[in-house]
């Protein structure tokens, strides 16, 4: 190997969300993660559940689609459709 091309291969910390911090070699003196084996449910055993509700209702109020208004619209298409039946016959 050449000299002086090559980073240095020293001791490092890692440590993750939940807390776990363990020793390790790397270029990186310190290293942050998410998800180790000690909280990842595969090698837990233990499901998390990820709070995800509210997104559906988010995603509503952020572009004014809101329960009342998608029945409108469902009524307006109704209206629609059977008003293009009458002109048919």
């Amino acid at each position: 190997m050449k000299k002086g091309i090559h980073p240095k291969y020293e001791e490092a910390e890692v440590i993750c969300g939940c807390g776990n911090r363990w020793k390790t070699r790397s270029t990186k003196k310190k290293i942050a993660i998410e998800v180790c084996s000690k909280c990842h449910p595969f090698f837990s055993g233990q499901e998390k559940y990820i709070d995800t509700t509210g997104r559906v209702e988010r995603f509503k109020r952020r572009y004014g689609w809101e329960e009342s208004s998608l029945k409108d619209k469902g009524e307006k298409k109704e209206e629609k459709k059977g008003a293009k039946g009458k002109e048919k016959k």
